[in-house]
């Protein structure tokens, strides 16, 4: 009986999946790439939820700790340019698939390691094979959806991410209490699997036209995301009389990887969007490292219940990306151009004030609501960011521009859990007070996303323009179907 009502449960659930992303192919390929990012998020919250197994079986620290997040972040950083370069030139899908599967290895060589150098050799290679993630799963999205929607697709993409870190707290956290190498485990089969279903994904048309009519329902809608046509943004700022920047303009299907870089760093507002996103991620990595470690320490409970309380946070963090997806593109589709810039503004101020009183008190109930509202915003103003980098790139450097914001926001994430754990440790001495004082000096680079996005507010027409004109301005090319990209 059970069971029957179970998949009963199940065929609603997707269903109701398939009705809310426009149809089956649509659903299959927002799930499987959530499903990516969950993957992720759920290998970096493991480690922190482990801490206190990791520390007592292999005799480390707080800044051991650190160091195993900050390693495989660094190396995803460095890693992250070459794949870059591969998402706008080779088959991405297969590419993913095979990074995936290569992930799995990684998490069964973390499983077996009888020291921590062992540990930190494992997850050195795990950085390299995840930095695949970043510029491939953003190129895709922007070739499989058309622009007037890319916001809303960013934040179920992204509740994945979310929903995994959660899986690593609440489920895999609480499997390493009894063995922190069945957690990793625990990780590593359904990677195998997921592997298989990205490869099976179709490889979309470059430049924002799928290459299956099912994944775009409704032709009309799709039409900003063509070739050669502007997105939702790109067109307002049109209809607005916004100029472009000249030297913005590109005029060449193909470019270099050195013009590639130069121009990315170029797009001011795309320098403000790498910065505010690399201080947000910097403070959650934080929390996702030692969240659990201070949840226990500062409200006085155990680790499962540390773990409880953790996951209805993150479900505030999945309304919040949800929310801020759909937000920015209902402000663009009432003809208000900035309105995803100002979606990220006033998410990322909530954040940094509410985050405030949930470091000072004592109690897990009287902190549940300032961190399940703090955690909604801060998670909301992703989703129309990375909406907003894809209106401001010409659709041929999708792929690098991501890897270049994959870069300084992996040295971030890098340099979080490592510093959070020195600060703790060596600065305010370790213990609950530590991690309390670190996570309230840590508040000002979140703070400092917050000033930084609203700079943004005033260079984001201008390069939204830029992009519009290197659309017209970039010679009419053909589909190559052996190599799935464009040839005069």
């Amino acid at each position: 009986m059970l069971l029957r009502l179970t998949g009963r449960a199940g065929r609603a659930l997707a269903s109701h999946i398939e009705v809310r992303l426009g149809g089956g192919a649509r659903a299959r390929v927002v799930v499987v790439l959530a499903c990516v990012l969950a993957l992720s998020g759920a290998d970096t919250a493991t480690v922190g939820a482990s801490a206190t197994e990791l520390r007592s079986g292999l005799g480390i620290t707080n800044t051991d700790i650190g160091l195993l997040v900050a390693v495989s972040s660094l190396v995803a950083a460095v890693a992250t340019m070459p794949f870059g370069v591969l998402a706008d030139r080779v088959r991405r899908t297969w590419t993913l698939g095979a990074a995936i599967a290569l992930w799995s290895v990684a998490m069964f060589w973390s499983a077996i390691v009888t020291n921590f150098n062992e540990l930190l050799l494992s997850r050195l290679f795990l950085g390299i094979v995840t930095a695949a993630a970043g510029p491939l799963v953003a190129s895709l999205v922007g070739d499989y959806f058309p622009a007037a929607e890319r916001g809303r697709i960013y934040g179920y993409i992204l509740a994945g991410e979310l929903l995994g870190a959660g899986f690593g707290f609440a489920v895999t956290g609480d499997i390493a209490t009894i063995s922190w190498r069945a957690a990793f485990v625990v990780l590593a089969v359904p990677a195998v699997v997921l592997a298989w279903f990205v490869v099976k994904l179709p490889e979309p048309r470059r430049g924002g036209s799928a290459p299956l009519e099912s994944i775009h329902p409704q032709p009309e809608r799709a039409q900003p995301g063509k070739e050669g046509k502007p997105s939702d943004a790109q067109q307002l700022a049109r209809e607005h009389g916004i100029e472009p920047d000249p030297a913005l303009v590109l005029r060449h299907e193909s470019i270099g990887f050195a013009a590639a870089v130069r121009y990315v760093l170029r797009v001011r507002t795309n320098l403000v969007l790498i910065a505010a996103s690399a201080c947000g991620y910097y403070f959650l990595a934080g929390i996702q490292t030692f969240g659990s470690e201070f949840a226990k320490e500062q409200y006085r409970i155990n680790q499962a219940f540390a773990n409880v309380l953790l996951l209805l946070v993150g479900v505030g963090a999945v309304v919040g990306v949800l929310a801020g997806g759909f937000l920015g593109d209902w402000l663009v589709r009432r003809r208000y151009l900035k309105g995803r810039i100002l979606v990220s503004v006033i998410a990322a101020s909530g954040a940094t004030v509410l985050f405030i009183p949930a470091l000072f008190v004592r109690t897990a109930f009287g902190a549940l609501p300032y961190l399940a509202l703090a955690a909604l915003a801060l998670s909301a103003q992703n989703p129309p960011l990375d909406a907003a980098r894809l209106d401001i790139m010409p659709a041929q450097l999708w792929g690098r521009a991501e890897a270049i914001r994959t870069v300084l926001r992996g040295l971030a994430q890098a340099l979080a859990p490592l510093l959070f754990g020195i600060v703790s440790d060596h600065v305010f001495g370790g213990g609950r007070f530590g991690l309390q004082m670190t996570f309230v000096v840590m508040l000002l680079p979140l703070a400092g996303s917050a000033a930084l996005l609203y700079r943004a507010l005033s260079t984001y027409p201008r390069d939204v323009a830029s992009a519009a004109a290197s659309a017209d301005a970039t010679d009419e090319w053909s589909w190559d179907e052996t190599d799935h990209s464009r040839r005069r």
